[in-house]
């Protein structure tokens, strides 16, 4: 009898930034895993704006003999991104090379290492606060968790969840969760909130992985309300990085691939059960919405930011007083109605269960247009995500959107969204190439919440 034999090899997939030291900080993910796997190869790479891109991580792994992959997503919870984005990529890319397998694994999560890791970037926050302003009880002490924020409300909830075990794990006096975009509450209107609560110290932590344009975002509102509370300390604590317990974790995920343990939380997920306030994401079509944005590099070659982007250059007023390029980007705060990607009446994946609920307002997509999103999230899902899509002809996108900049692509996208985000990007190579993106997606249903995106202050 033969016997099978395979070589692995490790992918680690993140997101990508236009700040780039976030872009280094996640590197050094792949290379500390090579030191932990010294007989494997790794690879990582990027959805958008950074390269490597994903494809060339994963043919890097291709090309050195690899056929048997496992990718590992680089995000902390299952939104978008890792429920859709990257398993569009790496589904799309494994139909392209039939010789090799792609096993996807599981996000970070909700993990005793990286609730340990948290707990010590906070410790160390409140050590240093402790050096410079004298020593203050904990339970004097408030603490404040931002996460990314996502239309996903079990990613939101994730996090909530996080701040509640380092609230009590930790003995704070009190605890409260932001987020840093998409949803509400976002990290200045919290901080005005807890301020009024007579807690001496607040202690802010993002809870990121690494850098970038949104934890510079979370210190400079956390700056900002400090202004006007000169009363309350407040304490910016460092984010999560390459702490060894992280590294742990990513450890762990890539073990749980070879054990065939890698189970994502469908019981929650938006796309197969009707989740409060979110009933219209059940079977919604997803498909990957970096496209047009992969590889493009950070932000603009010649900004004062000499590469660690605080979003300076979406601003119309900072690019006329540098002389840089500027258009409007799209934006949460001034949502219209959005659509759905598909009439849940005739849906064969769904037999039309959800076809009266309520508000939901339907669009009939031709037979050609369902065969063309195929990939549906319903009851029999297994989020395997099987996204059989053309991607040469793709007319709906699933996509959250996350006021992306794209800088100098001479880019023409006739973007039909049915709402009236703005898409301006900037991009810096001159494809000269048009896209038409007929996007109709289910709406997040408090993106006008006067917390939350509403309330992103502009300029």
């Amino acid at each position: 009898m033969l016997q099978h034999t395979e070589k692995l090899g490790i992918m680690v997939c993140g997101h990508g930034s236009r700040n780039q030291n976030a872009a280094r900080e996640f590197s050094v993910i792949a290379e500390e895993l090579r030191k932990r796997y010294p007989d494997l190869p790794v690879e990582y790479g990027y959805l958008e704006f950074c390269n490597p891109v994903l494809s060339h991580g994963l043919d890097a792994l291709r090309d050195a003999g690899v056929t048997r992959i496992l990718a590992v997503p680089g995000m902390l919870f299952a939104a978008g991104h890792a429920k859709n984005d990257i398993p569009s990529v790496l589904n799309t890319w494994a139909a392209q090379n039939p010789g090799v397998t792609v096993n996807y694994g599981r996000e970070l999560g909700i993990d005793l290492k990286m609730i340990r890791a948290a707990g010590d970037r906070i410790k160390e926050a409140v050590d240093a606060a402790n050096r410079e302003h004298g020593e203050m009880s904990l339970h004097d002490t408030m603490l404040m968790v931002v996460g990314r924020g996502a239309s996903d409300p079990d990613a939101n909830s994730n996090v909530a969840k996080v701040m509640r075990m380092l609230w009590e794990g930790m003995g704070f006096g009190w605890g409260e969760t932001a987020y840093s975009g998409v949803t509400f509450p976002l990290v200045e209107p919290a901080l005005e909130h807890v301020s009024r609560l007579g807690y001496k110290r607040i202690i802010v932590f993002p809870y990121f992985l690494f850098t970038g344009v949104l934890v510079k975002r979370i210190y400079s509102s956390t700056d900002e309300v400090a202004a006007r509370h000169p009363d309350i300390q407040f304490i910016k604590a460092p984010y999560l990085n390459d702490h060894p317990l992280v590294l742990d974790a990513f450890q762990d995920r890539v073990t749980e691939i070879l054990e065939g343990q890698a189970l994502m939380n469908c019981q929650m997920c938006k796309y197969r059960e009707q989740v409060l306030g979110f009933e219209a994401s059940v079977g919604q079509p997803q498909e990957s919405h970096h496209h047009h944005v992969e590889g493009i590099g950070g932000g603009l070659e010649n900004c004062p930011c000499n590469g660690d982007c605080d979003a300076s250059c979406r601003e119309e007023s900072f690019c006329r007083e540098h002389g840089l390029p500027w258009t409007p980007v799209h934006s949460h705060a001034s949502p219209a109605p959005l659509e759905p990607a598909f009439d849940y009446t005739p849906s064969i994946t769904l037999g039309g269960k959800y076809a009266k609920l309520e508000n939901v307002v339907a669009e009939k997509l031709d037979e050609a247009d369902y065969e063309r999103t195929s990939h549906v999230h319903g009851p029999d899902c297994g989020c395997g995500h099987d996204h059989s899509h053309d991607h040469h002809d793709h007319d709906h996108h699933g996509h959250e959107h996350h006021g992306h900049e794209h800088h100098g692509h001479d880019h023409h996208h006739d973007h039909d969204h049915g709402h009236s985000h703005d898409h301006g990007h900037h991009h810096h190579h001159d494809h000269g190439h048009s896209h038409d993106h007929d996007h109709h997606h289910a709406p997040y249903p408090h993106a006008d919440h006067p917390l939350g995106p509403k309330s992103l202050k502009k300029g």
